[in-house]
């Protein structure tokens, strides 16, 4: 171990020497760390209160023996200096990884500090880079070293640090809008349910292309992550909704409509009816004049049929289908996983999200197979239920067919005598309609 250890630091004094700038020397060197921790971890350490015999003192340079916390120091010298190895070759991931079990094994190895630092300075970790300068600079507050590198990255790490302060806030402040939604939502009656956030399990599962990927997100795709609000004034609700346009592959989105809004009204505004003297309506794609408020059916899909919402019944959900959010955990994970994929909470976290979100799906998949086969036995189109126009949105959300997707009401509107209606309507069967209530004096 120590004649490895030896080795490698002759390589790195030759390699700073060497004129011609050869880094196969520290190439060599770290290899000679590595062999070196190799034989230090089949080493067994002795007891703190171990007396060696006549026999084992003269053996001592052959055979040498090592208590726990002088093999741990040792360790650390190694990692460290193989950290130093790789500090020399500019491979900045291996540096913070040994300066890490440098540090592990002994955490007074100031050395181990100042290159985990290093390290996450040019990885452009600059929080994390502020906290090993601070860890060095408790067990030397006067090291030149760290001094110097916390000078220059001060203003870096204190915006690093506002930045996670800032982030950790907004997820609090998510966190308790989500639970206040579920609450809600549970008390009258709304169901959630939600859609995949990742098309695919593998990096190289790559045969759809990306317009296919993003159809996997059923049109949510640009809006993933807004949540219904409680109104400031009155207690009421307002909710994201998408209004989606199919004989005109256009759409519409709604941060804030009100529950007790009539939807005609809403309807009304973006589709008014023409004037006196006026032909053309004011969407430049509706050619032929069709979207006005008194031309258009509204309709709404019905998702996870044989679902109760009870959890006595769960049926196998295809992948590209809705399921059910049936707790408050599930309905948090799912919004938070949303927000992080967006990269609210930074590329490491969109990563861990990624992966769990593929996890998911890997799982739907899995029951979708098992039961059916293959992933090409899709379901039926889902059937669909028609939305009078003098509906309120309240009315909508607590029909018994109703499951909101992702938060976000999504209605689809056709134009009366449009092709596409007649086609839509025998793709998916219609199984009811949403009345207006009456309204009483």
């Amino acid at each position: 171990m120590l004649e490895f250890k030896e080795k490698g630091n002759q390589s790195i004094a030759f390699g700073k020497k060497n004129e011609a700038g050869n880094i196969q020397y520290y190439r060599d060197a770290a290899n000679h760390y590595y062999e070196a921790i190799h034989w230090a971890n089949r080493i067994v350490p002795k007891d703190e209160d171990f007396v060696p015999t006549i026999e084992e003192l003269n053996d001592q340079d052959i055979d040498p023996f090592f208590t726990e916390k002088e093999l741990d120091e040792i360790r650390s010298v190694i990692h460290s200096n193989c950290a130093m190895a790789h500090m020399l070759l500019k491979n900045w991931g291996f540096v913070r990884d040994e300066a890490k079990k440098a540090i592990a094994f002994n955490s007074q190895n100031l050395k181990a500090w100042y290159r985990l630092a290093k390290a996450h300075q040019m990885l452009k970790d600059w929080e994390e880079a502020g906290d090993a300068i601070d860890s060095g600079l408790k067990i030397e507050k006067d090291n030149k070293d760290l001094l110097k590198l916390q000078k220059l990255l001060g203003d870096k790490v204190r915006k690093a640090r506002l930045n996670r302060q800032q982030r950790e806030r907004a997820r609090a402040e998510r966190t308790s809008r989500i639970k206040d939604v579920w609450r809600y939502c549970k008390e009258d009656s709304i169901s959630l349910g939600r859609v995949s956030l990742v098309a695919t399990v593998r990096d190289d599962e790559d045969d759809e292309g990306n317009d296919a990927a993003e159809a996997r997100w059923h049109h949510h795709y640009p809006h993933t992550g807004q949540l219904p609000k409680r109104q400031m004034q009155g207690g009421g609700w307002t909710w994201p909704v998408l209004f989606v346009y199919p004989s005109h592959h256009q759409s519409d989105f709604i941060e804030h409509f009100a529950e007790e809004d009539i939807i005609a009204l809403r309807m009304a505004e973006m589709f008014p009816e023409q004037e006196e003297g006026k032909d053309e309506t004011e969407m430049p794609w509706d050619y032929n004049n069709e979207f006005r408020c008194s031309n258009l059916a509204v309709y709404f899909e019905v998702h996870c049929i044989g679902d109760d919402g009870t959890g006595r019944q769960k049926p196998v959900i295809h992948p590209d289908s809705v399921e059910r959010l049936t707790d408050q955990g599930s309905a948090m994970r799912f919004y938070e996983s949303s927000r992080a994929l967006k990269g609210d909470e930074g590329p490491e976290m969109a990563n861990v999200a990624r992966c769990m979100e593929r996890k998911h799906l890997h799982q739907q998949r899995k029951a979708w197979i098992k039961k059916h086969g293959s992933l090409w036995a899709t379901p039926d189109p889902c059937p669909v239920v028609q939305v009078h126009p003098a509906a309120t949105l309240a009315q909508v959300l607590r029909h018994s067919n109703m499951i909101v997707p992702n938060f976000l009401v999504t209605l689809m509107l056709f134009p009366n005598d449009h092709p596409a209606h007649r086609e839509f309507l025998k793709e998916h069967k219609c199984i009811g309609i949403v009345e207006p209530e009456e309204i009483t004096h």
